[in-house]
């Protein structure tokens, strides 16, 4: 007699293997949907090719590897955070307007179809270039605040340079004065915690942007903020390649001190370098930019500038680059300015990784007879970077360009000039990782004053540089060339 339904029961053996069965099933469609889900991701973002190529073999044949790897480590947009940033107020007055030339050069129409504002006139602008200068500046530009000090940078080390910064801004913080201190949490992961507290109970604020522990979940551990921004009174900025350490600045000289670049500029482009800051600021704190637009705007007017600085009239263009950015400006403004280029190019940076299509146009300049300068530093403080950078700079050797090596210390100074009349500076090296993966912000001078200073700049570091042959870049025995090699795949996340 057959016994009813309510009776039948599986054995426990058999209902384990049928458990068993359903949930491996049930992962192996999770897995489906992430490799998928990560496929979709990585060819919605515009990357190199190597850069696809190598993720798309991880996600693919190392599934459970490379999509958590792909998911931490892979994003290179954020698309709520660009779309916010597009929602930014506009600040650009009549009065700020740059001329209709600046406005209608390719280069400036380049820049602005990929994601950056336009040019503004009406700026007075004081290149920084030793380690001295820029902290005095620096000092001079906390101590004069009258009600708002803006500071973000992705290194704040933990000596006695940078205690004596932390102690300024606690003091000023204690006089009322706003102080909002934004420290990348990959960087500053050693002084982001009690080193910068006399800040905090001064009253002051500090920010932590994309906590790396644990992960935020807002974007990719892969993704640093590599801006370094001083604005004080939304009216005056130092911007340029300076970290707040003793290796970058100091108020006396030091012997390993590194060779950096930057600019102290007052007008409208300092604003908008606020604007950046206030962006920024937005999305680590999670409070509106509606909100601290509203106290900018109660905080009392700016002092008008000391007679020293005269008015200012020079155009420049302000250039945020990176996840919150829908397009490359940065590395199009690059591109366009090599490719423009009529009479010279000169390059200055501590790293050079360039992609195909940037390293290809210099070779075309280079074959063509223009002059194309490269200076970088003898020997970096990232060895496998010096190791990378080999191939390109033989080929640009081979195309007829000069390659200099600085030798008397750590070149950390990042600049791109061209025909002595635009100039770009800024926070971005000339590799992958700054190009199109980090915050980055620069400036580009669309005045001759500017560039030319600039060119006068560079010149000077020329007397302190040994030009590199093809011998000196010659492929060495192994294992040499192998880790030459090795490097060079490492290229696209360096």
């Amino acid at each position: 007699m057959t016994p009813p339904l309510a009776e039948l029961t599986l054995d426990p053996e058999v209902a384990e293997v049928v458990t068993t069965s359903l949930w491996s099933h049930a992962y192996t469609v999770g897995g489906v949907l992430l490799v998928l889900f990560a496929v979709a991701r990585l060819m919605s973002e515009r990357r190199q090719p190597g850069n696809t190529l190598a993720w798309l073999m991880g996600i693919v044949l190392l599934p459970y590897v490379g999509v958590p790897l792909f998911l931490l480590f892979g994003g290179r947009k954020i698309r709520r955070l660009a779309a916010r940033k597009r929602r930014l107020r506009p600040f650009e007055p009549d009065e700020a307007r740059a001329s209709a030339a600046t406005l209608a050069h390719p280069v400036t129409q380049t820049i602005c179809t990929h994601g950056a504002g336009s040019p503004v006139a009406g700026n007075h602008v004081q290149l920084v270039t030793t380690g001295e200068e820029a902290y005095a500046e620096i000092e001079r530009l906390i101590l004069g605040a009258r009600h708002s000090i803006h500071i973000a940078t992705f290194i704040l080390g933990r000596d006695p340079v940078s205690r004596k910064l932390v102690a300024l801004l606690a003091k000023r913080a204690r006089e009322g004065i706003r102080v909002r201190l934004q420290l990348d949490a990959l960087g500053c992961f050693l002084s982001s915690g009690r080193f910068v507290d006399p800040i905090r109970q001064a009253g002051g604020e500090v920010a932590k942007f994309l906590p790396v522990v644990p992960l935020s979940g807002r974007g990719s551990a892969n993704l640093r903020n590599h801006r370094k921004i001083l604005v004080v009174d939304h009216h005056t900025a130092f911007v340029g390649g300076h970290n707040l350490a003793r290796e970058y600045l100091g108020p006396i000289p030091w012997r390993k001190r590194w060779s950096d670049l930057g600019a102290v500029i007052t007008g409208t482009g300092a604003a908008l370098l606020d604007e950046i800051f206030l962006a920024d600021w937005a999305f680590a704190t999670g409070q509106s930019v509606e909100a601290l637009h509203q106290q900018l705007d109660r905080s009392p007017p700016p002092p008008a500038p000391a007679p020293s600085v005269p008015a200012g009239v020079g155009e420049l263009q302000i250039i945020a680059s990176g996840p919150d950015v829908t397009g490359d400006p940065l590395y199009e403004g690059m591109l366009s300015l090599v490719q423009e280029a009529a009479r010279s190019i000169w390059i200055v940076t501590p790293y050079f990784i360039p992609d195909e299509v940037l390293l290809r146009s210099l070779i075309v300049k280079a074959r063509a007879g223009r002059d194309v300068t490269l200076i970088l530093p003898a020997r970096s403080n990232h060895p496998v970077t010096d190791l990378a950078r080999r191939p390109y700079l033989r080929q640009l050797v081979r195309a007829g360009a000069r390659v200099l090596a600085y030798q008397p210390r750590m070149l950390h100074a990042k600049a791109l000039i061209v025909d002595d009349s635009l100039g770009l500076i800024g926070s971005a090296n000339v590799d992958m990782r700054s190009l199109f993966v980090n915050f980055e912000v620069g400036v580009l001078f669309h005045s001759e004053s500017e560039a030319r200073a600039l060119r006068v700049w560079a010149g000077e570091l020329t007397r302190d540089c040994r030009p590199l042959t093809l011998a000196d870049l010659r492929r060495r025995r192994f294992p040499a060339n192998l880790a030459e090699d090795l490097s060079r795949l490492l290229t696209p996340m360096l």
